[in-house]
C-alpha cells in the first residue's frame, strides 16, 4: 500500500524559511513523480512543484520558482521542498502525491495523474 507522510509545516514570518518533507513507503515502480500541491482557504488546489526520479529533473510554479528548491533522497525514500523568501500569499495547506510514471519532466503532470495523495501539511506565514 502506498503511503506518502508530510511533516515540516508550521507558522512562519515572512521572509522566513521552512522545508517541507515527504515520505514515501510501500512504492510499486522505481519510476515516479512526486509532486506538492498546496491548496489556501477558498481557492482551488494548484501544483507549486515535482520531481522526477528517473532523472531529478523538477518543475515550479512561476511564483515560487526562484524561493523553492525540491530534492529527493532515494535512499531515504523521502522528497524535500525548500521554501525560501515565504509570503503571506504562500500560506496554504501543503500535499505531496506520487505519479508512477517515467521520464523528464516537461510540466506539472495534472492533479489526476498523482494516485496517492497524503494528507497535508499546514504552513502558515504571518508576523
Amino acid at each position: 500500500q502506498v503511503q506518502l507522510v508530510e511533516s515540516g509545516g508550521g507558522l512562519v514570518q515572512p521572509g522566513g524559511s521552512a522545508r517541507l518533507s515527504c515520505a514515501g513507503s510501500g512504492f510499486t515502480s522505481d519510476y515516479y513523480i512526486i509532486g506538492w500541491f498546496r491548496q489556501a482557504p477558498g481557492k482551488e488546489r494548484e501544483g507549486v512543484s515535482c520531481i522526477s526520479s528517473s532523472d531529478d529533473s523538477s518543475w515550479y510554479k512561476g511564483s515560487v520558482k526562484d524561493r523553492f528548491t525540491i530534492s529527493r533522497d532515494n535512499a531515504k525514500n523521502t522528497v524535500y521542498l525548500q521554501m525560501n523568501g515565504l509570503k503571506p500569499e504562500d500560506t496554504a495547506v501543503y500535499y505531496c502525491a506520487v505519479a508512477f510514471r517515467a521520464g523528464t519532466i516537461v510540466d506539472m503532470p495534472p492533479a489526476v495523474a498523482f494516485t496517492s495523495w497524503g494528507e497535508g501539511t499546514q504552513v502558515t506565514v504571518s508576523s
